[in-house]
């Protein structure tokens, strides 16, 4: 089974995005036009004729490439139109070793260190999926109705990604400015795809209290970006939010893909509304000379 590398200029991105599109475990994040506006760089490791695929994702230090994960891209790894095994895994795994001698990686096959992502199936009436929901959430959401919130479609992207810069940018100082841009670029090219989603809660005053800025394929519903303000959480917002989303998609072919997270607080957020976990994974190696080994 030729597994080759083939540098970005020779991709075929026609066949790549077919190959994604119809893989078993196909993910928004593996899509070219995803790759093109979050990546410094990204190569490709490609099983025959496109039948299995594995974007490497690359930048320089010391004039040394590496295999990176680009903000706002939770995963990638190898896909493929069925399951894949463990020889598979290991024939692109050298590939990438052949090419990179440092990675630090998320990936979608069971390799390294195990990450906490929840989803939540919405193919169930509304009402079947609610009966999943803690009594917390549902005493929450009791209390969001006091507030009389709005859900409404918003297409207002700078909105979105600032209000989420302002409350939560502290928390992420390995993003940097010209990495939002690079989402702001991602957002514009999957909106004029009709890939992106856009929904926020506000207040009697039309304030926006809590945002929720997701992709959609013919799968998932990503939620790469939500934020509440300090007013949206007094009046349980996000809770709100999310509780509309969920009404809005149930009874359609799609899984809600909360996005993460090991973090107790925001795992037991998402846990709240029976969301389960499908792990992925962690990959790091290092095959660099001394003293190089050393540094990162």
């Amino acid at each position: 089974m030729p597994v080759q590398y083939i540098p970005y200029q020779q991709i075929n991105k026609q066949k790549w995005d077919a190959c994604i599109e119809s893989a078993c475990n196909s993910l928004v994040y593996a899509r070219s036009f995803y790759l093109d506006a979050m990546a410094k760089h990204w190569d490709a490791l490609v099983l025959n004729d496109y039948e299995a695929v594995m974007p490497l994702t690359w930048n320089k230090k010391y004039g040394i490439a590496y295999l990176y994960q680009p903000p706002f891209t939770q995963q990638l790894g190898i896909f493929a139109p069925a399951n894949t095994d463990d020889i598979l895994h290991q024939l692109f795994i050298t590939g990438a070793k052949q090419r990179f001698r440092f990675a630090e990686i998320f990936v979608n096959f069971s390799v390294g260190t195990a990450q906490v992502n929840f989803i939540l199936p919405l193919q169930q009436p509304y009402e079947i999926t609610r009966q999943q929901y803690k009594n917390d959430l549902l005493k929450n959401l009791k209390h969001a109705a006091k507030f009389h919130l709005s859900y409404v479609s918003s297409h207002d992207i700078q909105e979105a990604i600032q209000l989420y810069q302002l409350h939560y940018a502290q928390r992420m100082p390995h993003v940097h400015q010209h990495d939002y841009a690079r989402f702001s670029v991602l957002c514009q090219s999957a909106k004029q795809k009709g890939l992106l989603l856009i929904r926020k809660v506000i207040n009697d005053d039309g304030a926006t209290i809590a945002v929720g800025l997701l992709l959609k394929d013919k799968q998932r519903l990503y939620n790469l970006m939500s934020t509440v303000t300090k007013e949206g959480r007094q009046c349980e917002a996000n809770h709100f939010l999310f509780d509309q989303l969920i009404k809005e998609f149930s009874g359609q072919d799609f899984v809600l893909d909360f996005e993460g997270s090991s973090i107790p607080g925001i795992a037991g957020f998402y846990q709240k509304f029976g969301a389960v976990n499908e792990p992925y994974f962690f990959l790091r190696y290092n095959h660099l000379p001394w003293p190089l080994k050393y540094l990162k």
